[in-house]
């Protein structure tokens, strides 16, 4: 009997163990998948959540897109072009290196030198600095080219990586000699396998398989507050209907994007529970002012995507209200514009255009095209919210004013790479603001491409526009609010009118977790597990 108490006792310890040590493990399904654990790789969101729980920037932001200290404690203007930051004392990359301002100085250079970055994503930043000096070992000061109003907002982007320790000498920045370009730098096989890139986040990499699962383990030399989960699984489940399967299976404890459709099956039951939040990532339509155009087929093998008026019957054909209750059951809201209404540079006030496929039609045969033409649809099948469905619609609302569109739905990771080769006519993307402004739109999707100061580098449909850049630069050099708001609406209103990029709505945010883990949802749309909290 004694025997048997004993070896019941012990049952029950090693039952407690392991319940506590599943108490301390996350298991989150993504909606898409990281391509690379490389922070400087490549900006698209599902990179960016891995990427901020490996890595901190100087700055941060908060769920409601605020800027927040990171690794800079606080920081002054000098001037127009002269920033002093102060860096956090005591911090320690995951493999036990301390932090200091020679460490970012060597993840700006390592930006500037990285082979493996895609379309830009990083370097455009980074390439807008004049300086960076080292004042102290926990101080630096950034003098910019131009006046950059959003630099605190910019600097949230670039990761801050762990110098080589078997670089002695320390590095001068120098942006357009790419800092010399003295290697070794780390490469995007030793971050993935671990071998390098060690960052200061709340969580250090354990191992990554692309298309598999992602560990992570908690650093527990971090900074900030100690998150609560020892252990995150991330796993991609690029299909809505098997992330909330396996919801209900118990083989996750929170998804990313549960379908829209599913919201009353999460509502109705106790069991689970599911947040949304809206955000500022629009979908839209980039258009292809290239003559030819690779998919398009017109008359005379003209283009006529690069005819405004074209552009503005396409938009006219499409019902943005019966999209957002249709196709996405109310969890978005239609775009009039490229950030939602409020926001520094929106035109206040501006009504959501109405369908008018009598209207687009007319337009149409003024452009010269009364019998329409046919097109080429190009859309991700697994990165938005029911991308698919949706290009699907469009292409039905374009058929309707006598435009044969014809739909090309694929995978995000190759989306993203034909994209990034300017290989389509017609693009459905989507894009989500850094900051409460149209800058950062108007500078990375409709200014003319600019590789030295970073502006258009996802312009590609390559619109060019002498009126619009000209109010658009100069915003970008304004660090006066008001001003810069006057100037980003003048360009607003010439986008708007031009109709290069067509706003079709923001999508709404949305979480789906079991009983007993709660997640508030943010602005960005990224899940990020330290944020993830159990439920009372």
């Amino acid at each position: 009997m004694v025997i048997v108490r004993r070896f019941l006792a012990g049952l029950v310890l090693v039952l407690a163990l392991t319940q506590g040590a599943a108490a301390q493990s996350l298991r989150i399904a993504m909606a898409a998948e990281p391509t690379a654990v490389d922070p400087h790789n490549y900006g698209a969101a599902p990179n960016s959540t891995l990427q901020n729980h490996l890595y901190d920037a100087l700055t941060g932001t908060n769920a409601q897109l605020q800027t927040v200290p990171g690794l800079a404690v606080s920081w002054s203007r000098r001037d127009d072009r002269t920033w002093d930051f102060q860096l956090r004392e005591g911090v320690t990359f995951s493999n036990g290196q301390p932090f200091g301002a020679d460490d970012v100085i060597y993840s700006f250079c390592r930006v500037l030198n990285n082979e493996t970055e895609v379309v830009g994503s990083f370097s455009r930043y980074i390439r807008r600095l004049e300086k960076v000096e080292k004042t102290g070992e926990h101080s630096i000061a950034i003098t910019t080219a131009n006046p950059e109003p959003l630099l605190l907002s910019d600097l949230s982007n670039i990761a801050i990586i762990a110098r080589n320790p078997a670089r002695q000498a320390p590095l001068t920045f120098d942006a357009p000699g790419n800092c010399g370009g003295a290697g070794p730098w780390p490469t995007l096989a030793q971050f993935n396998d671990g071998s390098a890139g060690f960052g200061t986040g709340p969580y250090r990499l354990r191992s990554y398989t692309r298309g598999g699962a992602i560990e992570l383990v908690r650093n527990d030399s971090y900074w900030g507050e100690k998150p609560h989960w020892r252990e995150v699984r991330l796993l991609p489940v690029t299909s809505a209907g098997p992330r909330l399967a396996g919801l209900f299976a118990g083989d996750f404890d929170v998804v990313e994007a549960p379908a829209t459709g599913d919201i009353a099956r999460l509502r109705n039951n106790p069991g689970f529970g599911f947040a949304t939040s809206p955000t500022t990532r629009l979908i839209f339509l980039q258009l292809d002012m290239r003559n030819p155009s690779p998919f398009v087929t017109a008359p005379n093998g003209s283009n006529p995507l690069a005819d405004a008026r074209v552009r503005r019957a396409l938009s006219l054909a499409i019902d943005r209200r019966a999209i957002v209750q249709r196709v996405m059951d109310g969890i978005a809201t239609p775009a009039a514009q490229f950030l939602p209404d409020g926001m520094l540079g929106t035109l206040p006030g501006l009504e959501v255009p109405a369908a008018d496929p009598a209207r687009a039609r007319a337009l149409l045969a003024e452009a010269g095209y009364p019998n329409g033409f046919a097109i080429t649809l190009h859309a991700t099948n697994n990165r938005y919210v029911n991308d698919a469905r949706i290009a699907q619609t469009i292409a039905q609302f374009f058929t309707r004013i006598g435009i044969r569109t014809e739909v090309d739905a694929m995978p995000s990771s190759a989306f993203f790479t034909r994209r990034g080769r300017r290989e389509f006519s017609v693009a459905m993307g989507g894009w989500a603001a850094d900051a409460n402004e149209t800058l950062l739109f108007f500078r990375s999707w409709l200014s003319t491409t600019n590789r030295d100061r970073g502006f258009g580098m996802s312009n590609y449909g390559t619109w060019s526009d002498a009126d619009f850049d000209r109010a658009a630069t100069a915003a970008f050099a304004t660090m006066d609010v008001d001003a810069r708001a006057g100037l980003l609406r003048q360009a607003s209103t010439i986008a708007l009118e031009q109709m290069p990029v067509i706003p079709l709505h923001f999508e709404s945010a949305v979480w789906a977790f079991r009983r007993g883990v709660t997640y508030a949802g943010r602005v960005d749309q990224t899940t990020l597990a330290a944020e993830v909290r159990p439920a009372n």
